[in-house]
């Protein structure tokens, strides 16, 4: 029997459907189990065979995705990606999608799909892998990475140098967090355990460019503190969180007592922009001691060296456990490379950072 992970597509367009196939089937872990053109003929193929993961558009003929994705979650959770044309307008889909219980999503232009699929091989693989080893369950719903090294490290944003211990001390605190596949549900969590006083919070979430905007304003209107889409040279205060844009890298930078951000184009870093390690580097060097890092759930190793840069500039560094992890990569490579002072469930991770700060 394969071990391969056996993949459904679910697309109205042939072009999408053949495309993710030759995509698929060129990976040596995995294979296509079927295609289907609309939920209809996918829930047929289901009866016969369950995959492992569904790849699924969100907009098609006789019914559309959310309200599939919704059933099979209720049903018969099974993994699903969402590969969509989401644009700004339809962001606010994209984090229903997330709430129903899809695991990741990857945007697709409206023109030009099949180049587009092509130069996107890898994430679409790495991302369809993670899915498959997420935890899901009834209406709720570990990761080896890909084997091709990144091209660029941090360095590439911002240089590794020792931070500046005259520039550390300050009584503010700043909280640096770092997540991926599964993060929106973990910071969402975390975000609504924080009280309206707490310190200044800087979050990198590997999220497509303009989701961001939806995600911060959707946690802006059930948590406590304010929560906001992250502008250049915004300051990091008391009782408020800044979110990077999808796209861009955040630095967290100090001018005198101030904190502020940074928002900057620049490479892909452990293949993300934003890239967590880039936002927990700049922590270390302008916030040492005064920070605390946290790394949840999520694919793959961005943000590891980074929080052990942290850790070794004097902050505490914290990793949510594998039990409460959709996807337990992360954070594993964050405690096996020793840049882990405490591993926590994610209900414990903002009880602790208060006490912390």
């Amino acid at each position: 029997m394969s071990n391969k992970i056996r993949v459904l597509i679910v697309d109205d367009s042939a072009v999408v459907r053949q495309t993710l196939s030759q995509i698929i089937s060129s990976d040596p872990q995995l294979e296509v189990m079927g295609t289907a053109n609309d939920p209809y003929f996918a829930a047929k193929k289901i009866a016969n065979e369950v995959p492992d993961v569904i790849t699924l558009d969100v907009e098609m003929p006789r019914m559309d995705g959310l309200t599939f994705l919704q059933k099979i979650m209720t049903q018969h959770p099974i993994p699903v990606l969402i590969i969509s044309s989401l644009t700004k307008k339809g962001t606010e889909t994209a984090m229903r999608a997330l709430e129903l219980g899809a695991v990741d999503i990857i945007t697709k232009p409206q023109l030009n799909t099949r180049v587009f699929f092509e130069e996107s091989k890898i994430r679409i693989c790495d991302a369809i892998k993670a899915v498959a080893q997420s935890r899901i369950s009834r209406k709720k719903i570990a990761y080896n990475p890909h084997k091709v090294e990144p091209k660029h490290s941090a360095d590439a944003v911002l240089p590794h140098v020792k931070p500046n211990m005259s520039m550390i001390k300050t009584t503010e605190h700043i909280i640096a967090v770092g997540a991926s596949t599964g993060g929106t549900e973990a910071i969402t969590k975390f975000l609504q355990g924080m009280p309206i006083d707490s310190p200044g919070i800087v979050i990198v979430q590997h999220m497509p460019e303009k989701f961001t905007t939806s995600f911060a304003t959707r946690l802006n209107e059930i948590c406590k503190i304010t929560v906001k889409e992250a502008a250049n040279n915004d300051s990091v205060i008391r009782g408020q969180a800044l979110i990077a844009p999808g796209n861009y890298h955040m630095l967290l930078k100090r001018s005198g007592a101030r904190y502020y951000v940074e928002i900057k184009e620049g490479p892909l870093v452990n293949r993300h922009r934003p890239s967590v390690d880039v936002l927990f580097r700049s922590a270390a060097r302008y916030a040492g001691a005064n920070a605390v890092g946290v790394i949840m759930t999520g694919m793959g190793a961005d943000g590891a060296k980074g929080l052990l840069e942290m850790k070794e500039a004097g902050a505490k560094t914290i990793a949510q456990d594998e039990q409460s992890c959709v996807v337990f990569g992360m954070p594993k490579e964050a405690i096996k490379l020793g840049g882990v002072d405490k591993v926590l469930p994610l209900n414990d991770i903002a009880p602790h950072v208060i006490k912390l700060s």
